[in-house]
Parts: structure tokens; sequence; C-alpha cells
């Protein structure tokens, strides 16, 4: 008796889609993951005679892990988490570097933490220093906006209770505060369904492949304790440096003397006492990693409890000593977000450079030319994750100031002095960023065109029996020419990075040398120089204004449509396939459930029909293939030699392979083509995503890559096609004739080459810890 196991890939579809029938019912699961079957299969096991020679079809729909309810809009605003979180699995493959591949956890860790710093204290920017201390202290600024008269002081310097500077700071900080709970609810909400989910108990293999990949480790799909551990360290980062928002700005006025000696000591003992606590938040993040050779099912309840709450309780004390009674103290000008941003800046630069170095060492020791950018591909994202806090930090900070300004040119004669100078240089880089960015896709654009006129050719060539139709042969070879431009996608990050850093800490030393915005700082340098900085100025605070603004609206949208939801949850799909090893926050992972999901269900079944000589043939489509990989390497090796694998459209070598090169490099495929009964996998030369998985052949038994299928099926109309058939590049492979002849061979070659599966243990709900693999 044998199953077919159908898993779809990104986006998502409906059971009735992928089993081809109307009527269909959920076997196993629940609202978010299950699996189903069509309703006269419910009992196939109950009568095997019905299935000789065709096999069970099953479909495992997990799109609502990805895309659900409207609350998912929200993961909008973890973007740069997930790209920071993508750059810890980045790293090369390398041999006995254990040390170093720590130093790269550790590295990526703190710029994931760096983040969280970064978007709380943008937060606090916008809600403490333009909103309560800068437009709440400028009559001007506060005159006609009513839902801030109760924090604005007159002309004469008179004002409410809260007009005193401290409480008007005490009283904005709820703003970042929410957004640090909403981080944390977020994330623990989500680690309760996702991290928490147990995975198949671990069987030792006696025989197992030294290359094979961290992927098939026991712990690898359960990140519950380390999860917790980042989400501790990162709240508490989060109210500390609300806490340094609201009290260093009243330390620092009660140092100027003539205050209570009191306060000023108070100041001293919560500068020192955020020292001690950010040192705490640190020593977290550096102390611990991913457990994965056992089931770490220990949690640092005190550490995970006691870090925020501690927090937490010193921002409390410190809000209180900002808002005691200063009646001499004035707000004027900025606070010194100039020094904060900057050392947030300079700290994540640091950071990459390390990664770089470090991620260099190790492509050394087992260089692969399809590894993407030389091994650079992990600082390289870490890199644009900083980029995209910063635009989103810059974007927010300059839109409320414009809004606020009364002239619309802050720091220019308006009312208020506006954003730190740092922020407006870093967005002054974008408009050169963009050139660079253009002069790339104009040289993707003619290599295009250069790729379209080879493929005509060999267009021309692989329907040589058919009538020539110019215009039919042009789209289908700018159809194949455009799918070959994801192997560019390399040089285009690569080098979009590398001039990210290098604009980046030019506006760094840029805005410390001259402490002017660059319109101002340009003025006196030759007519070109000053109109090339008023420009990029002008142009870069209307672009990142408009990447926010379309940020919200996207964001807004999603939260109200399904549709675009959909589209969200596709992005997603690709970026969240990894546990969350290097940030808390996040998205999660919704391999941690989709995994163990899938190796459950596979391990059971083979169990149940093993009297009947039961196999399995396990089919996934596009990102389906690689959960479909990532499960048949936690099985136990008795099962995994009962399965049959079916790709296609498979982006396990070209994205996967050559991105995660630690994961999925030659040496892990290779060893799971070893490890599994027989696979095949299916791809075309217009599908931009899918290809082959470019393992090498062995002795016995077929290639795993079959030769591209032509697309489209037929070149004009024919009997079999009387329309045109479309040109299908990544989807519907199942229409390929292909596909059902790779499918019967598959299960041809189980039936007849499967042995018994030995007795051995059932399987219960919540087994023990299998024994420590660390090798």
């Amino acid at each position: 008796m044998a199953l077919e196991l159908l898993v779809h890939g990104v986006g998502g579809t409906t059971p009735e889609e992928m089993l081809g029938d109307p009527r269909t019912v959920r076997v196993s699961g629940d609202e978010t993951a299950a699996v189903f079957r069509r309703t006269e299969d419910a009992d196939a096991e109950q009568r095997p005679d019905d299935y000789r020679g065709k096999p069970v079809p099953e479909a495992y729909v997990w799109c609502n892990l990805t895309s659900g309810n409207g609350s998912r809009a929200l993961w909008l605003l973890l973007l740069p988490f997930m790209v920071v979180n993508l750059a810890h699995w980045m790293r090369p493959t390398s041999r006995r570097r254990k040390k170093t591949v720590r130093t790269y956890g550790l590295l990526v860790r703190l710029t994931g933490l760096t983040l969280t710093v970064l978007l709380v204290a943008a937060a606090c920017e916008v809600a403490i220093d333009l909103t309560a201390w800068q437009c709440a202290g400028t009559p001007e600024c506060a005159e006609g906006r009513s839902w801030l008269g109760f924090l604005a002081t007159d002309a004469s310097g008179h004002g409410g209770w809260w007009s005193q500077p401290g409480r008007r700071l005490a009283l904005a900080a709820v703003v970042p505060i929410a957004l640090t709970a909403l981080l944390w609810y977020l994330s623990h909400r989500t680690w309760s369904a996702y991290e928490s989910q147990t995975p198949l108990p671990h069987q030792r293999d006696p025989e197992e492949d030294p290359g094979r990949t961290a992927l098939g480790r026991p712990g690898f799909w359960y990140g519950r304790r380390l999860v917790a551990r980042l989400r501790a360290a990162h709240t508490a980062a989060g109210f500390l440096t609300v806490a340094a928002a609201v009290g260093t700005s009243a330390a620092r006025h009660d140092r100027r003397g003539g205050g209570p000696a009191l306060l000023d000591i108070l100041g001293w003992t919560l500068d020192g006492t955020l020292v001690l606590g950010a040192g705490l938040v640190v020593w977290v993040v550096c102390r611990r990693g991913r457990s994965e050779n056992k089931l770490d099912r220990h949690l640092d309840e005190k550490l995970i409890r006691r870090l925020p709450l501690g927090a937490l309780s010193l921002l409390a004390l410190t809000l209180v000593y900002a808002g005691w009674s200063r009646p001499e103290w004035t707000s004027q000008g900025r606070l010194p977000g100039d020094a904060t941003f900057g050392g947030i800046a300079l700290v994540q630069g640091i950071l990459v450079v390390a990664l770089a170095v470090v991620a260099h060492i190790l492509y050394g020791t087992a260089p692969d030319s399809r590894t993407a950018i030389r091994g650079f591909g992990g600082p390289a994202v870490a890199m644009l994750a900083c980029a995209l806090g910063g635009v989103m930090s810059g974007g927010g900070a300059q839109r409320v100031a414009d809004w606020l300004d009364g002239s619309g040119q802050p720091g220019a004669g308006g009312t208020i002095d506006g954003p730190p100078v740092l922020l407006t240089w870093q967005a002054s880089v974008i408009p050169p960023l963009l050139v660079v960015v253009a002069v790339l896709c104009g040289w993707l654009g003619a290599r295009t065109v250069r790729l379209k006129r080879r493929e005509t050719v060999k267009v021309t060539d692989d329907y040589a029996d058919e009538r020539e139709d110019a215009a039919r042969t042009r789209r289908i070879a700018s159809t194949r020419a455009r799918a070959s431009l994801t192997d560019r996608a390399p040089r285009i990050v690569g080098i979009t990075s590398a001039v990210t850093l290098f604009l980046g800490a030019a506006a760094l030393v840029g805005a410390w040398l001259t402490e002017e915005v660059p319109g101002e700082a340009a003025q006196g340098l030759p007519a070109f120089f000053e109109g090339a900085a008023q420009t990029s100025q002008s142009l870069g605070s209307w672009l990142i204004g408009l990447g926010f603004i379309l940020f919200v609206t996207w964001g807004r949208r999603a939260y109200r449509d399904p549709s675009a939801r959909r589209t969200i949850g596709i992005l997603w799909d690709v970026g969240t396939f990894w546990p969350r090893a290097a940030h808390p926050f996040a998205p999660p992972c919704y391999a941690e459930r989709a995994v163990p999901d899938l190796t459950w269900r596979m391990h059971t079944w083979t169990r149940q029909t093993r009297a009947e000589g039961g196999r399995l043939v396990i089919s996934g489509h596009s990102q389906g293939s690689v959960l479909a990989a990532a499960a048949a390497w936690q099985l136990w090796p008795s099962v995994r030699k009962r399965v049959a694998l079916l790709t296609y459209g498979s982006p396990l070598e070209r994205l996967y392979g050559r991105w995660f090169p630690a994961h999925f490099g030659p040496a892990a495929l290779s060893s799971l083509h070893r490890e599994v009964d027989c696979w095949r996998n299916l791809h075309r030369t217009t599908d931009p995503i899918g290809g082959p998985v470019r393992v090498p052949p062995e002795d016995e038994g077929p290639q795993v890559d079959r030769d591209a299928l032509k697309d489209p099926l037929a070149y004009g109309r024919t009997e079999e096609h009387p329309l045109p058939a479309p040109i299908l590049g990544h989807s519907d492979y199942q229409a390929d004739p292909a596909f059902a002849e790779e499918r019967a061979r598959l299960l041809a070659r189980l039936k007849s080459g499967v042995p018994g599966q030995r007795p051995g243990p059932q399987v219960t709900a919540a087994p023990a810890d299998p024994p420590d693999t660390a090798g």
C-alpha cells in the first residue's frame, strides 16, 4: 500500500485544488495546518485491496501558518528582524571551525540586538524628542494642536502640571513602552504556537553520514529555550532604551548645579544602573546560542521572568525620577539623538565588518564556487537588515517632524529643530544608492537582452519539427531569459550591500564632523557640490518619507484585505522558514510546526501500514520541497529508507544551496540522496525559482535531476493541444506527463526494493530526550 503526501509551495492552495476533487475531508490537524484526503479515500487503510497499484493521495496544507487573520499585517513591522535572522543561517560551509561558527552566530545575535534598540530609539525620537520635548516645549508648534495643549507652555513659559519637561518626557514614554510590550506579546504568542511544538523523538543512526546537515539533528526544530532567552534580553533592552531616553535627559539637567543634591545623586545612580543593565542584556545574548544535538526542554524561568521585570521596574523608577518637579527646567533644542543613533550606526558597521571577516575565514576552509557572494551572503544580508531598520526609523522621524513643523523644513527656520542631524544625512545617501541600483538594473536589462537572443536560437532547435512562429519564439525565449536572472541576484545583493555600508559610513562621518545637515554643511563649496548636497537632502527626505508612507499604507491594506495579506504571506513563506536564532521578534518560523507535522505523519503512516508493505512518496512543490527535505532528514533511518522524494519547481539548490550552504550545500543534498530510498527532481528552464539540485549521480539507481521539461508542452496547435499551450514556468508541474511517469517509477522502485520494517518502540506524545548526537 502506498501513500502520496503532497506539500504545496509559497502562497498556498486549497486541498480541493491539490487533490483534484471538490469533496475533501480533514484527517489530521487543525485550522492552522492539516492533512486532507478525498472523501472517498478517508478509510483507505481499511480497504487496502482497493489501492493496489495506485497511491492514496493526501495533501498537507500549511498556508495558514503564514497568511491568516488581520494581525499578520503587524509582521511588516518585523521585516528588519526577519532579514537579520536570515543572515544567521547564511554562514558558509566550514570544516573543524566550531569556535569560529559560534563567533559568527554571536555577531549576528548582537546585530539583531542593535536593531531592537534602533527601533525603540526611533519611537523615543518621535514621541519623546520631537513631540514632547520640541513641539510641546515650543508655543508656536503647540499652538493649534489641542491634543498637545495640556503638555504645552505659553509664551511666558507657564503651563499646567504636565508642562514641565520631565513630566512631558515621562508621559510620552508610554509610546515606546507600548511598542516594546507589543513586540514581547507577538513573540510570546507565536512562541507558544510554533517553538513549543514537540518534534518526533530522535533515533540515533549508527552509520550517520559525517556530511549530513544540521537539519537532521533532534533539536534543530525546537528552539524554545533560545527564543525565550532572547525575548527576555530584547524586551529588557527595549525598556532600558526608553529609560535612557527619559532618565539621562533629567540627569544632565541635575548635573548643571543649583538643584537638590539628592536628584544629582539619583541621576548618577540611574546612569550606573543603566550601564549595568545593558551589560547584563549583552551577556545574556552572548552567553548561549542554539542547542541542536538534543531536545532542550529546560527553560531559564528565573532569567526570562526577572530580566524584563527588572528592566521594567528600573524604567518605572526612572519615570518617577524624571517627573520630579523642576520648575526652572526648560526644553530647548534637540535631545542628544545624534549620539544615540550615531553610536548604533557605528556598532552596526563594526559588527557587519567583523561578520564579513569571520565569514571569509569559514569560506576558506571549504570553498565552493556555487556559494552566493563567495561566502559573504550573511554579512551582506545583515547590512541590508540594518539599512531597512534605518529607513523605517529615519522615515518615521522625518515624516513626524515635517508634520509638526510649521515650515515643512525642520532645522531651517521652522518652529522646531527637527530630528537628529544623522538621520538627515542617512536619508541624503538614498538618492546615490538608488542611482547604483538603477545602474545594476540597467546591467540586468542588457544581460536579459543578450540571453534572449541566445535562447531564441535554442527555442528554434527545441521545436525544430514545428512551424516557426516568430512571436511565439520570442515569448518563450523572453520567459527563459527572465527566469535566469535569479542566478544574478547574489551579485546585485553584494554590490548593493557594499555601497550601503560605504554610504552609511560617509553619512556617519559627515554628521559627526559638521554637526549640520548636508545642505548647510556644503555651503561655501563649489556650486556643483552645494547643489548636489541640497538636492540629495531634499530628495532623500522625500524618498524616505514616501517609503515610510508606503510601508504604513501596505500594512493597513493588508490588515483589511485578505488578498494583500496573502501577498505578504508569500514573502513570509520564503523568509520565515528558518528558526528564530538571531532575533526573537522576527516573524515565527512556520517550519517548526510544519516539519514536525510532516515527520509525525510519515512516521505513523509507515508504522500503521507495515503489514501491507506501506511505502510513501512525499511530493513537494517549490517551498514544499524544502519542507519535504527537512522532514525526511528528521525521520528515523528505518523509516527514511521506505520513503521516496519527488520534488518539482524546487529551490533546494538554486536558492537554498547557494544562500544557505552550511545546511543545503552539495554535501547535505548528496547525503539526503543516499539516505532516502530514491529521489527525482523536475525543473524547467522557464522557472525563475526552481532548478536542478545538482546531486552527483551514484553507481546504482537513477540520477536525481531529470532533463529540463519542455515548456510549453506544445509549440503550436496540435491534436493534443488544439489551443495554444500556456508557458507554465513555476506552476502546474502535474500537467506534464513526466510528473505521473516519475511518480509511478518511484512507487515501483519502493515496492520492489524496500524490506519490511523492524518492530520498534511505540512513539508517544511526550517521549524522553534522545541521546546527544553532537559531533
